[in-house]
């Protein structure tokens, strides 16, 4: 299989974390279930694959879930989205601790892996560590044995996110930002530094 570079460079640039959503517009369960499919695909710490997901689409789930989340720590001022731009689905990364009590590195890669399948779709999503975790597993009727890890709350973006380039300096501001006219900027550290020489 050939890949071109630039596409897939293109395709990890406009990767960006969305926070605002169309609430109204529906993300399928069948595009849910194809995004979930990629991680039967991706590497995996001892080849024991122990990550599930719960898809939660309907509205009604979607807003049992919204509530147990936090939003955006850079914006102490601002509790998540409105309604009308909260998340259309979510997918709730859980550890099913039958096969371990860590993933190693599965997490990651497989929300990457997610995260670029639904820019195929023309979906926006972000990636949610903070949670309470206990509600979270309440109000899904998780067993004991499902871990939630991560929430990966998506929809069709209203939001525009662009990427700033760093200053490089280590001590540079890394923080992103909402300006007035409501886009959403992301810095970025310069490739040299990255590398170390």
């Amino acid at each position: 299989m050939n890949i071109d570079f630039e596409s897939l460079r293109q395709l990890v640039i406009s990767d960006r974390s969305v926070r605002r959503f169309k609430e109204d517009r529906m993300v399928s369960p069948e595009i849910l279930e194809s995004l979930v499919e990629l991680t039967r695909y991706c590497h995996s710490g001892r080849n024991a694959q122990p990550l599930k997901y719960v898809i939660a689409c309907e509205p009604s789930l979607c807003a049992k879930i919204y509530p147990v989340l936090k939003w955006a720590g850079y914006f102490s001022d601002w509790d998540g989205p409105e309604q009308g731009e909260r998340p259309a689905a979510y997918l709730v990364q859980c550890l099913d601790t039958r096969y371990g009590k860590d993933c190693l590195c599965d997490d990651g890669l497989q929300l990457e892996a997610i995260s670029l399948g639904m820019k195929t779709f023309g979906l926006g999503g972000c990636i949610i560590k903070a949670f309470n975790a206990p509600l979270l597993s309440e109000v899904l009727g998780l067993e004991s044995r499902f871990q939630p890890r991560y929430v990966l709350a998506l929809g069709y973006p209203v939001e525009e996110v662009r990427i700033e380039d760093m200053s490089g300096e280590e001590d540079a501001d890394f923080k992103y930002y909402r300006t007035p006219d409501g886009v959403h900027h992301v810095p970025k550290r310069p490739l040299s530094e990255l590398i170390i020489r």
